[in-house]
Order: C-alpha cells, then sequence, then structure tokens
C-alpha cells in the first residue's frame, strides 16, 4: 500500500495515497505508520470497504513514495502539508471516486454524533476536558468553511453543516475542472482538489473517532 510521510519536529503523520483520511500521527515513522496499521479496521468500517481492498497490511507491505517536511499544524496534531501527488491533474472519474469516500468519513462523524446526543462524553485524554458534542459539531462544519476558502471559494463559518457540505463539493469541482486559479489573490498556493478531500475525510474522521472513545 502506497504511503506518504508528513515530518515534522516533534510529530509525523503517515497518510495512505489512495484512502483519503486515512491519515495517523505518531511521535515518529515508525509510530505513525504503526498507528496507521492499527486503524485499517475502523477506517474499513468508516468508508463501508473490505479490509482486503487495502492488500496486505505489515509494516513490509507500505511503501513510502513520499516525504514531507511538516510544519507547527504537523506538530500541532494535524496533516498539513500538500503532497505532490495531490498537485495532478484529476479525471472526472477520479474526482467522482474520491467524493464518495469523503461522503462515507462525513456520514460516519454524522452518525457518529446523531448516536453521541444525550450521552455523557468521558475525557478526550489523560488531562480531561475535551469539546461538547454541539461544539464539536460546530468545530467540525466550521473548518469545512474554512477548507472551501483555501480551495478558491468563499463561505461563512456558522452555515448549516448540510449546506457547508454541499457548497464544498460545488467548489471542489470548480476546483479540479481549473475554473479556480491554483494561487490566490494575495500570492498563496490554493489546495488541490485531491489534497481538499483527503483533510477534509481526516478531519471528519479524526472527530468521529474521538467520539467514538469518548463513549466507550
Amino acid at each position: 500500500m502506497k504511503v506518504y510521510l508528513e515530518v515534522g519536529a516533534k510529530k509525523t503523520f503517515a497518510s495512505a495515497v489512495d484512502w483519503p483520511g486515512w491519515s495517523r500521527g505518531g511521535k515518529s515513522e515508525d509510530e505513525a505508520l504503526d498507528a496507521l496499521l492499527d486503524y485499517a479496521q475502523r477506517y474499513a468500517r468508516a468508508v463501508d470497504v473490505r479490509v482486503s481492498e487495502f492488500g496486505p497490511l505489515t509494516r513490509a507491505s507500505l511503501e513510502v513514495i513520499e516525504r514531507l517536511r511538516g510544519n507547527p499544524t504537523t506538530d500541532f496534531g494535524a496533516p498539513g502539508i500538500v503532497p505532490e501527488l495531490d498537485r495532478a491533474l484529476v479525471t472526472p472519474a477520479q474526482l467522482c471516486g474520491l467524493v464518495a469516500l469523503l461522503r462515507a468519513t462525513w456520514d460516519r462523524f454524522d452518525n457518529v454524533a446523531a448516536f453521541a446526543r444525550g450521552q455523557e462524553l468521558g475525557p478526550s485524554g489523560p488531562r480531561g476536558g475535551g469539546r461538547t458534542l454541539e461544539k464539536m459539531v460546530a468545530h467540525v462544519a466550521d473548518a469545512q468553511a474554512a477548507y472551501i476558502s483555501a480551495i478558491g471559494g468563499k463561505w461563512r463559518e456558522g452555515a448549516p453543516w448540510a449546506d457547508t457540505k454541499r457548497e464544498f463539493e460545488s467548489v471542489l469541482a470548480d476546483r479540479a475542472a481549473g475554473k479556480l486559479p491554483d494561487v490566490g489573490p494575495r500570492g498563496g498556493k490554493r489546495w488541490p482538489a485531491p489534497y481538499a478531500v483527503r483533510r477534509s475525510a481526516w478531519h471528519a474522521l479524526d472527530h468521529a473517532w474521538e467520539l467514538e472513545d469518548r463513549l466507550s
């Protein structure tokens, strides 16, 4: 299975190239790769595929095809660097496949959030704390609004989650079709469509899994 690594000063992320959202972190490359393998079953359930579709799942079967230098976002605990592989042109058929996986990750978050309503959430870590369910749902929606901006669209925080998802897909299609420029008005590089899918899927699953852990 092809993977890429994002290596920061304090944390490393390993991401499955062909399975957006399947990204896990660790203090080292080895820890990140092990964490990626550990989440195979969880990811398969989230996107409704058989684990066998991933191929052999051993450390020896993982092919690292790209290494990226991380940044403060990496060390904070989120993948934040666009791999070169995501800058390649994406066909409508490829985008359709990516969006199908993305929708599955959104559905996973929505379903877990719905199940969690009215239940008590445990702490998010050994130090306790963690967002309430309402704040987590709002956080995921607001982050998605920021992702729309990152690929060249315009959206507002606080908009309904369903509307935000639809707008993201619309802007994503424009970005993949070349209707939105690669560089923003201030000179910053915009996210290519494959990376935008990857980042959104990771964020939805990361919080879905957090909720699951806090409910257990």
